[in-house]
């Protein structure tokens, strides 16, 4: 199969960046090495090409209305400038996927706009969902990054570096927050989010191929590391943010997911996936995403069994060393009953059983957030 590559990916070869296959594309996974770029970002800001994600504009009248009828969360909650993360759900209550709403307001005096940003993997199968239920009510469903590049500048360095690249103040721009932004030497003002998936503050940035080429430049003169999927990865794990796929799918609903404040059973919205959500409601989740601290320095990754009082319980959905906490950390779906801070389980590690307490999520909290 003929992996896609992103407007980045030459740059990112230039400087190095060891490239592998994900979800279809050719991506770096890294660069100057997991635990420099893991530290950058916690110590200082480092950037991650993502243009790999989906990137989707819904426009025409009465835009959140009709999105509602996908997702659980009251969309009415966020305005103009704002945004939302959320999910898309199937009739069993299953996540198809996660994504970021944000809200661009009114574009006329009859219509509206929201961008999506959904999952690499999903892109295809999200898109055809999304248009078959927005298409036949008139509303449109565009690609808006096409061939264009999506950046994530990330660390509490991150925004003073755009501000310093603006020349504006961004401190009237809040957690999930955007807007339009105009950076020296770019052709075009570019949407600019105060979102990520590290657990720091920063931006992610919807540009042209010519000004992400440009901007990845200026960028890499200015000292920003330049990061890959390795660092992303063990960045999100400590925030214990949710890698789709791996610690949910369409087979676990957003209660068994840790997910259950997206729901919001008591708006009157009618969302493909209520029934089902209301049914596990009343009768309580079987299972639920935790967080483990191994007491070893062992890994647990994706698929290792989680076992208690000898028996297999449960598995672990993500695995991966913390460089901030130099120990090995881990999300697990494990049963209700065991679901609970201070727990000990156990989880097989080629052969080996190393013991596990279950921990409070997440692992790293931002002390500037």
């Amino acid at each position: 199969m003929t992996l896609m590559r992103t407007p980045l990916y030459e740059l990112c070869r230039a400087r190095s960046g060891r490239m592998v296959p994900f979800a279809g594309w050719d991506m770096p996974m890294q660069f100057s090495g997991v635990i420099q770029e893991h530290k950058a970002v916690r110590n200082s800001v480092g950037m991650f090409d993502i243009s790999h994600m989906g990137v989707l504009r819904l426009e025409g009248e009465n835009p959140k209305d009709m999105l509602q009828q996908l997702v659980p969360s009251d969309l009415y909650r966020i305005g103009p400038g704002e945004a939302a993360y959320t999910v898309l759900l199937n009739e069993r209550g299953g996540i198809r996927d996660d994504l970021i709403v944000y809200d661009l307001g009114a574009i006329d005096s009859e219509r509206g706009a929201l961008i999506l940003v959904v999952n690499a993997a999903c892109t295809e199968s999200d898109t055809a969902w999304i248009r078959q239920h927005m298409e036949p009510a008139g509303l449109t469903v565009t690609d808006v990054k096409a061939s264009g590049v999506l950046l994530a500048l990330q660390g509490h360095q991150a925004i003073p570096l755009l501000e310093q690249l603006s020349g504006v103040s961004l401190s009237g721009l809040p957690r999930f927050g955007h807007r339009e932004l105009h950076l020296k030497g770019l052709s075009h003002a570019i949407f600019t989010a105060r979102t990520g998936y590290t657990g720091e503050d920063g931006a992610e940035l919807l540009l042209s191929a010519e000004d992400g080429q440009r901007l990845w430049t200026q960028l890499l003169e200015k000292g920003v590391a330049p990061c890959g999927l390795g660092a992303r990865d063990t960045l999100r794990l400590e925030a214990a943010m949710h890698l789709y796929g791996q610690d949910m799918s369409e087979n676990t609903n957003p209660f068994e997911a840790g997910l259950g404040w997206l729901v919001h059973l008591e708006m009157p919205a009618n969302f493909i996936g209520r029934q089902a959500l209301e049914q596990i409601v009343k009768a309580g989740p079987n299972k639920r995403l935790v967080g483990l601290k191994l007491e070893g320095r062992a890994i647990a990754r994706h698929n290792y069994p989680v076992l208690h009082d000898g028996k297999r319980v449960g598995v672990i959905t993500s695995g991966t060393w913390s460089p901030t906490l130099e120990r090995p950390i881990a999300l697990a779906s494990i049963p209700t009953a065991l679901a609970k801070v201070g727990v000990t389980v156990k989880v097989e590690i080629r052969g080996k059983v190393e013991p596990a307490i279950v921990t409070r999520r997440p692992f790293y909290r931002c002390p500037r957030l």
